[in-house]
């Protein structure tokens, strides 16, 4: 499984918004954290944040997704405000 891959797709299946309205989302594994980073960018504006590698597991294999919508949601929100 591509998980950079599919980490994208289940945050764009919570928030469509995400890849539409010019907000572009990126994410990789960063090693020096142990977490994933995730990436959104509108315009000149760019936020990030990062994701327990537990919670983004549990989230791909369609067990629990809480902890992940409520980061990007956050995500989400602050870059809308900007």
């Amino acid at each position: 499984m591509n998980n950079k891959k599919s980490l994208c797709e289940q945050i764009r299946a919570i928030y469509p918004e995400v890849g539409e309205c010019g907000i572009d989302v990126k994410t990789e594994f960063d090693q020096k954290t142990g977490a994933w980073a995730v990436d959104l960018k509108q315009g000149a504006k760019n936020l990030r944040t990062y994701l327990e590698k537990k919670d983004t597991q549990a989230c791909l294999e369609g067990r629990q997704c809480v902890n992940l919508s409520t980061q990007i949601g956050q995500l989400v929100s602050n870059i809308k405000s900007l």
